[in-house]
């Protein structure tokens, strides 16, 4: 496995992978409508590109034999500010991997990276929401010491999620 930071040239396959990975962990869960909408929106390669080239984003990916599997994705600053006493938290953004990567090592690894990130930038909380019936994600949260501290939604097309705001304090 080789970890490294996204580049430009990596938007086509970040964005295939996050569409993938989305699809695979959520996509029962909305009408065919609102899913496309989503990943039109969010997972393709000019959006992607636009977080790569920008200042708001950094990305660390995985790599298995010359194929993306797994990556995250941290946001400063960060759209959850209103929901803490921390004043300057970022936000984990997504944690996504490839069914077949999980359960591996890998997100512990990326989230090592994402708190090593945020303690380098002098960040005082790390923020995060999770889909409220993922409930192998906020194990997974939890083990590394966030916890809820608010009830939100998440927008996929027309329809709205019930999720969790996580934080870990730095």
């Amino acid at each position: 496995m080789i970890y490294r930071s996204a580049t430009l040239a990596d938007a086509p396959a970040l964005a295939r992978l996050g569409a993938d990975t989305f699809v695979a962990a959520f996509g029962e869960l909305y009408t065919p409508h609102d899913l496309e909408s989503f990943l039109a929106e969010v997972h393709n390669p000019e959006a992607v590109g636009g977080e790569i080239a920008g200042d708001e984003c950094t990305h660390r990916l995985v790599e298995d034999d010359g194929k993306l599997v797994a990556f995250c994705k941290l946001r400063y600053p960060t759209k959850f500010g209103s929901y803490t006493e921390a004043t300057n938290p970022i936000e984990l953004g997504q944690l996504y991997a490839l069914p077949g990567y999980t359960g591996r090592g890998i997100g512990a690894q990326l989230m090592d990276w994402a708190l090593s990130h945020a303690r380098a930038q002098g960040n005082d909380a790390v923020l995060l929401s999770v889909y409220a019936e993922n409930f192998g994600a906020q194990r997974f949260y939890q083990r590394h010491g966030f916890a809820k501290i608010a009830d939100i939604t998440f927008k996929v097309g027309d329809h709205y999620d019930p999720e969790y705001l996580y934080e870990l304090k730095l």
